[in-house]
């Protein structure tokens, strides 16, 4: 069994898998004050509540955003495995050639992403994460990684309009029925979500085109990504296990395991 976990800026999520299938997965909150002990203490009770004995994992592997909480998690999958997780950085084998300015600006998630993409749906690719940013990444048909685009995820933009518009209140995210609303919850749902598919189908529409890949399958992964590609023009798949998935693959490109 190999242990998968991506540390994003508001929440990790982490799966256990055997072979290609997952068996389970569950998030906890990315919080860096949390202790390695604390940690260790509460995976150990979520494996266990699902069958699973933390000494039977094979291995285990990390992707992060948030560094501060990254060691912390790397010493509890230690103390319950027995082993060190292998984390994505500077020689780690990924199969992607990164065309980017400085390859190490790129986020640890969105090599993952791609690297998941690319085993599942095959290239050309544009990888779309709706996360605490919402990031754009495109891949051609010889596994470049062309560069892409990073823009406020909707939470935090949800998050914005209420800090900073005293009148206006706190709303959940899921999309109103109409695009013209008569109160304040709908309109201000309105403008976050369709604001969302309009900046998505847009610089989506505009990536193919200026990279000159017309024809790449658009990928949406993220919390809200089923919302989104509802409406969305460009969305074809959601799959909200890519990220975990590109951490299994990557996992068998370095240790030749399965």
């Amino acid at each position: 069994m190999i242990l998968a976990i991506d540390i994003g800026n508001t929440n990790a999520v982490i799966g256990i898998f055997k072979g290609e299938e997952k068996l389970f997965s569950f998030r906890i909150a990315s919080e860096p004050r949390r202790t390695a002990d604390e940690l260790a203490f509460n995976l150990d009770g979520m494996f266990r509540l699902r069958g699973i004995d933390p000494k039977d994992i094979d291995g285990s592997i990390i992707s992060s955003v948030v560094p501060a909480f990254t060691d912390a998690v790397c010493k509890a999958v230690n103390q319950l495995t027995g082993a060190n997780p292998l984390v994505i950085g500077p020689g780690v084998k990924t199969g992607l050639n990164i065309l980017y300015d400085d390859p190490k600006e790129v986020g640890a998630d969105r090599i993952v992403n791609a690297v998941g993409a690319i085993d599942k749906y095959s290239c050309p690719l544009i990888i779309i994460d709706l996360g605490t940013a919402t990031t754009f990444c495109v891949v051609d048909s010889n596994k470049n990684y062309r560069g892409g685009v990073i823009a406020p995820g909707i939470a935090i933009s949800a998050e914005a309009l209420f800090l900073k518009a005293a009148k206006l209140p706190k709303v959940e995210l899921s999309m109103p029925e109409h695009f013209l609303n008569k109160n304040t919850v709908d309109s201000i749902r309105s403008g976050l979500l369709y604001g969302a598919v309009g900046q998505i189908d847009y610089i989506t529409s505009n990536l193919k085109q200026e990279s000159g890949i017309p024809e790449a399958k658009v990928i949406a992964t993220g919390g809200l990504a089923e919302v989104i590609a509802d409406k969305s023009e460009e969305i074809d798949i959601v799959d909200q296990d890519l990220t975990l998935w590109g951490l299994v693959k990557i996992y068998e490109k370095n240790t030749n395991r399965r």
